[in-house]
């Protein structure tokens, strides 16, 4: 298959990006080291930990004080992966940065190291390591952490319909759930059952799409990654699920955004269920903390012959630059083993860094929040489905399968016509 596709402007990227790198950096890059010292540079992109990860970098200097780690952030409003491309044209290769998955795995191949031989990847949850695991055994890239989604419910108002949410497995199961709690709507005091904001390409594309596709590719990133076209076997499964959370929304679902989906309406509790992961929990925390602490839950998706199981997977992973010195290397392997597996790195990790752990040897019970707790708790359990989603096309499950989702919500296309358009233009960037 060629691939050819993933690479287009991958050069002009490099050379345009060097001009807004200065602009977009942050962190202590320019602390000197002692004599002796060992430097690594790191270049990473999660913008809502940087102080937490400085700060977890000044506690392994202290305890190794033979290496020195600078640390550069790029995230928020500017672009990672063009800066990164960026800092490797400009001659400044960090010795540790962040791949996504199977596209940069591809794209940064000539820099990234053999992992296997970490403690971290040993000790790698079954399925984190599926982007960026190998053929020939090699490992690309160690996670970052986990994330999962599914139904996020509110628990009194299913108690006060009567609704045993721990019950829904199948379709039926929620199709009945919706019907009861829409039909004790004034009752209850809400607007709707769910709010579906069907403005965002990504709720619809990545999340809802994934969760029937995942199976087109037996969960496989990789899989999804290498196919020529994309069958959507359970494309009438899909359709039936978006029907239904379009039926019981609140309506116009087409203008209906992410914040309003989980700050105006589910946060002040005018909708029973969103359609959402764990990354909402900060927000709907600040919205109330004790409805956040104490009423939420979530159940997965109901898929037919997948009952019980939550689409879970690793938004990034670290990779280690092996053109770097071999000592360099070394301490960087050294670094990301201790974060991930030292009694201290463990401890920043679930409660500074607030992290679903994507590795083995966690306490649960320390996890930050209810929703956390749930995704590590199918994670475990092995009863997951796969973020095949970022194996597809570039930019593919938002702008052409979450667009041709909104065509058929608007009535401008069919079913049929929008899934098979979806289907052509993946078979166009694959050719």
């Amino acid at each position: 298959m060629n691939k050819s596709f993933l690479k287009k402007g991958f050069i002009a990227s490099m050379l345009t990006g060097v001009l807004v790198l200065g602009a977009c950096s942050s962190g202590d890059g320019n602390d000197e080291a002692a004599d002796g010292q060992t430097v690594v540079d790191i270049f990473q992109f999660k913008v809502e930990f940087k102080d937490q990860f400085e700060q977890i970098v000044q506690d392994f200097e202290e305890e190794n004080p033979d290496i020195k780690i600078n640390v550069q952030t790029v995230g928020g409003g500017n672009d990672y992966g063009a800066a990164l491309k960026s800092s490797f044209a400009a001659g400044n290769e960090p010795d540790i940065f962040n791949v996504g998955g199977p596209s940069d795995v591809d794209e940064y191949r000539d820099y990234l190291a053999d992992l296997s031989d970490t403690e971290a990847a040993s000790q790698a949850l079954e399925g984190t390591l599926d982007g960026v695991e190998q053929q020939n055994g090699e490992i690309l890239g160690l996670p970052y952490n986990q994330e999962g989604y599914g139904y996020i419910y509110n628990k009194e108002i299913f108690e006060q319909a009567g609704v045993d949410a721990e019950s829904i497995s199948t379709y039926e199961d929620l199709e009945e759930a919706f019907a009861t709690i829409d039909s004790q709507k004034e009752e209850l005091g809400i607007d709707a059952v769910i709010a579906l904001p069907a403005k965002e390409l990504w709720v619809m594309g990545n999340h809802l799409g994934n969760t029937f596709f995942a199976s087109d590719f037996d969960n496989s990133i990789v899989e999804a990654y290498e196919a020529d076209t994309i069958p959507l076997e359970r494309s009438q499964e899909l359709k039936r699920m978006l029907d239904l959370q379009n039926e019981y929304s609140v309506q116009p679902v087409l203008s209906l955004d992410y914040s309003q989906q989980v700050e105006q309406l589910f946060s002040t509790g005018r909708v029973a269920v969103i359609q959402q992961g764990n990354w909402v929990y900060p927000t709907i925390e600040q919205m109330d903390a004790e409805f956040a602490e104490n009423n939420i839950g979530m159940i997965p998706i109901p898929v037919d012959g997948l009952e019980g199981h939550l689409p879970v997977g690793v938004p990034n992973y670290w990779g280690v630059n092996k053109q770097s010195d071999e000592e360099v290397q070394e301490a960087a392997k050294q670094f990301l083993d201790w974060m991930y597996t030292s009694d201290t790195g463990k401890d920043f990790v679930l409660n500074e860094f607030k992290f679903i752990p994507a590795y083995d040897g966690y306490d649960e019970e320390q996890i930050a929040d209810p929703l956390s707790k749930e995704v590590y708790k199918y994670s475990q359990e092995g009863n997951t489905i796969g973020w095949v989603f970022l194996g597809t096309p570039n930019g593919w499950q938002e702008h052409v399968l979450g667009a041709e989702m909104q065509r058929y919500l608007s009535g401008d296309a069919s079913w049929d016509e929008a899934m098979e358009s979806a289907i052509s233009q993946w078979e166009s960037a694959r050719k």
